[in-house]
This record gives structure tokens, sequence and C-alpha cells, in this order.
């Protein structure tokens, strides 16, 4: 008979290796079901009544990381703790299934390859339409390698917040612990920027800088090995994440953006915001797939460190 803690590790384990399977094989659930379109709609319904006033947005929007953020992640924990006492297989495939709706790979790769495609053929409005699904700046005016740099920020951006971030929550907290981390994440996005809705957001933006400040920085590491793995330039990459980690206006998204510029070796910029990589040669349609196949690597060592994080967190607390 197994320790229980060993128990519970194969069991959790199991539980992230089935949903990266389903990642892998099966398309996003039908936005009626999706609990990201739930949490998308909660957050819009309640900013629709938010107060105008500085001091009452603000608090008000304490209130609404309480509400979506802590909701959201009590309603998975006792969503599982149902199927647990239904059976032991309703819990595992229960908890891969909303597991895998907490994180995002094969959708952000599948995206950077549209407008990769969409660059080649020299299709440059598709190619901006397409760079819509990976980011929120207005890609009207941009030239070819501006939609090339932006897409490949994206993917090197969102290696923490679409699948480390939340499967180092999984590892850490459970399938609730990466539910409530994906609802923050969709806050942040949905709130947290400068203009009308700073205030309101900014509790939701500052917690999801703090939440993301160990994923961030693993996920650079991390990004670096998959380079280095690669026989890619990792010390190249390492100077150039030291140099211009911190030039973005957020604390956590240049580690991985600079990072994936030194291992290709091209300059990541965004007009009157930031430059990473300076005097690299602009990015070419191809070196999006480059920085696809990195973030596929990346996402294959992410799964061995989770799976450490996992095995330690049992391990301490029996």
């Amino acid at each position: 008979m197994l320790s229980p803690w060993l128990d519970n590790l194969i069991w959790d384990a199991a539980i992230l290796a089935i949903a990266v399977v389903l990642d892998l094989l099966l398309p996003e659930p039908p936005h009626a079901v999706h609990p990201v379109v739930w949490m998308g709609k909660a957050t819009e319904t309640l900013r629709r009544v938010a107060p105008q006033h500085p001091v009452g947005a603000f608090a008000y929007g304490c209130v609404m990381v309480v509400v979506v953020v802590g909701g959201t992640g009590a309603a998975a924990w006792f969503g599982l703790a149902a199927l647990a006492a239904i059976h032991p297989i309703a819990y595992l495939i229960g908890g891969a299934v909303v597991l895998r709706t907490a994180f995002a790979l094969t959708g952000l790769t599948a995206a950077a390859h549209r407008t990769r495609r969409a660059l080649v053929e020299g299709r440059l409005e598709v190619a901006r339409e397409s760079l819509r699904s990976l980011v929120s700046r207005d890609a009207t005016a941009l030239t070819p390698p501006q939609v090339a740099a932006a897409a490949i920020e994206s993917v090197a951006e969102n290696t923490t917040d679409s699948f480390v971030g939340p499967w180092i929550a999984f590892a850490l907290f459970g399938v609730p612990g990466a539910i409530a981390y994906r609802a923050l994440n969709t806050m942040d996005s949905m709130v947290g920027y400068r203009g009308t809705t700073e205030y309101l957001g900014k509790a939701a933006a500052r917690l999801d800088d703090l939440t993301n400040l160990i994923p961030a920085r693993l996920s650079a590491l991390t990004v670096l090995a998959s380079g280095w793995l690669a026989r890619l330039p990792a010390g190249r990459a390492w100077r150039t994440m030291r140099r211009d980690g911190g030039a973005t206006a957020s604390p956590n998204a240049g580690l991985t953006m600079s990072a994936m510029a030194g291992l290709l070796g091209v300059c990541l910029e965004k007009p009157g915001h930031y430059r990473l990589g300076a005097g690299f040669r602009d990015p070419e349609p191809g070196e999006i797939g480059r920085a696809v196949t990195m973030v596929n690597r990346t996402a294959a060592l992410a799964v061995v460190v989770s799976l450490g994080v996992l095995a330690a967190r049992h391990a301490i607390t029996g």
C-alpha cells in the first residue's frame, strides 16, 4: 500500500497529465460552459455598476477581486469535492477537465501560426486581424516586422499567463488554485490597465503582478533552459534578459520576452513603450515559428518543473 502523500501525488500528477493531453487533442470547450467565459461575464457585469469616483472605484475593485477570484476558486473546490464523493475516477476526470480550462497552450501556438502563415503568404491585413487574438494593441498600421514582433512577444509573455502560472498554481493549491489564478488573470486583462478602469482594476493588476513574480521568473529560466537544450545562444539570451527584462511597464512581462529576443537574435519593439534586444535584426515571419517551437519546448520542461513542485508540496504536507 502506498503512503498517503505518494497516493495523492499520483492522483494529482494524473490530473495534470490528462489535462495536458486534453489541451493537445481537443478544441476549447464551448463558450456556454467555459469557466473563463463565465469569469469574463462576471467581471463585466460587476464593472457596469462600478462607482466612478477613484476612491470608491478602488474599494469596489477590491471587492470584485474577492467575489470573482474567491468565488470561482470556491466553486471549483466544492465541485471537485462533490465529484470525489461520487467516485475517485469522477474526481480524476472532472479535475482534469476543469484544469484544462485554466490554461491555453495549444490555442496560443495555433493563433501564432495563423499570423505566421498570413505573413508568409503576403496577406498583411489578414495577419493584422489574426494578431488580435494574441495582443490588445491596435494593429491597423503595423508593418510586417512589427506584426511578427508582436506575435513573438505575445507567445513569449504568455508562457507565464497561459500555462506556467496555472500549472504552478495547480501544483501548490490544486485545481481551485489554478482556476483562481485564471480568474485573476482574466480580471487583470479586462480592467487592469490605465484609462477608464485604472482605479477599478488597480487591485487586480497589482495582485496579478505579485502573483506572477515567481512564475514569470521561472518561465524566463525555463525559456533559457529550452534554448540551451536546443543549442541556441542561451548566454546571449541571459545577457539580453538582464539588460532589457525591466524595460516594460509590467515587472514580469519583459523577462520572457527579452529572453526570447536573445535566443532568436531579434529586436522586439512596441513603439512608444519598449525595445527589447536593441541591436538585433527585425524579426521575419519564420521567427514566429521558431518562437512557437521554443514555447512548446518550454511547456515540456514546465510540466516537469510543475511535477517537481507538486511532489515537494505533497512530501511536505503529507
